[in-house]
């Protein structure tokens, strides 16, 4: 796309403070929470690994290196930032071998910090979510309305974009997604479509929920809406919005969702239709590239709610901020609503 991606998508009002982010990686630390009992036995060895100026799939490169093994045999759950501290798990099989010397073998800024046996190879998506831990510097703005922007992020929650990690360097995955649906771009590498596929998908549910931003219903049920259970991918369609809803609402039990879009009838009804069909009307193209892909049509909560938010002042211009997340959500969407942030001139330099 252009320098100017990702697009301005509405914020629930303007942040209080202003900053810069990742002036070093160890401002931005991430642990994966995995709730996988290991069994201590098996042909697979299980690694916590921290990492530091690491993608995740290099660190699996490297241990598939230094196991001598193919890159397959290696296993994560989730892909974790390059320009931060991350703590991950992955796997290697090694059938009726030794684990070799992780230390000796692995380059710096890439530490084994606890080895495990078991039976499975770890699969994608096998999280229970991720804790952050982000320092953001040179820091000014109003302290009172920050912190009341906590307040309020604790109890609304934030509206849930998909990062803009997710469509590449300024939009570039969307691009190519509509170059492929064109017949313009040919790939025959299942994992670069699938990221292009994801991208276009992503581009569409985001433009859905900044409408939904605009009219301040992101976090309600509107007529028609598909509401999600939280924590689970079923749904169910309410043409209309009572009492009991907005109870169920308020105890965070349903979420209002928006389109992962794929082949089939649009899901939801009367109003929320209405904002969904024009915003797949807007972009024909990749809406019907995706649903002649052949992709199921999905749906994703509207809204995400950070759990244990704190934050703290370390000095008068550093400022701190902890939460988790569910798996398939964005520090960054958090960060949006507290902050004005800008990532370290260093790292812009890079890319």
């Amino acid at each position: 796309m252009t320098a100017d991606f990702p697009p301005d998508w509405p914020r629930t009002a303007p942040p209080p403070v202003s900053g810069v982010l990742r002036a070093a990686p160890e401002d931005f630390i991430v642990d994966e929470i995995l709730t996988i009992l290991l069994s201590g036995s098996g042909e697979h060895v299980w690694l916590k690994v921290r990492k530091r100026g690491w993608t995740t799939d290099r660190v699996a490169q490297q241990l598939a290196r230094a196991a001598e093994v193919a890159r397959r045999d290696v296993g994560y759950a989730g892909m974790k930032d390059r320009h931060a501290v991350t703590t991950q798990w992955f796997s290697v099989q090694l059938p009726g071998r030794d684990a070799p010397p992780w230390a000796e073998r692995l380059p710096s800024g890439i530490d084994v910090l606890e080895s495990v046996r078991h039976a499975r190879k770890l699969q994608s998506g096998a999280l229970a979510g991720n804790r952050f831990d982000i320092t953001l510097r040179d820091c000014t703005g109003d302290r009172a309305l920050f912190m009341a922007r906590v307040d309020a992020l604790r109890a609304r929650g934030v509206p849930n974009y998909f990062g803009e990690q997710r469509f590449g360097h300024h939009g570039a995955n969307v691009e190519r997604a509509r170059a492929m649906f064109a017949g313009k771009l040919r790939t025959r590498d299942r994992a670069l479509r699938g990221i292009y596929l994801s991208a276009a998908r992503s581009y569409l549910f985001n433009e859905v929920l900044a409408q939904r931003v605009h009219a301040n219903s992101w976090d309600a049920g509107v007529d028609g809406e598909a509401f999600l259970l939280d924590g689970k991918h079923s749904y169910f369609i309410a043409d209309n919005i009572d009492a009991l809803l907005d109870e169920r609402l308020l105890r965070r039990d349903i979420h209002p969702s928006g389109p992962l879009w794929g082949k089939g009838e649009a899901l939801p009804r009367a109003s929320v239709r209405k904002v969904e069909d024009e915003v797949l009307a807007r972009h024909a193209d990749l809406a019907a590239g995706l649903a002649a892909a052949g992709l199921r049509q999905e749906r994703r909560a509207l809204r995400l709610l950070p759990q244990d938010l704190v934050t703290e002042w370390i000095d008068t211009t550093s400022l701190r901020i902890q939460f988790q997340l569910p798996p398939g959500s964005y520090a960054t969407v958090v960060l949006r609503e507290l902050a004005d942030y800008r990532v370290a001139t260093s790292i812009v330099d890079e890319d």
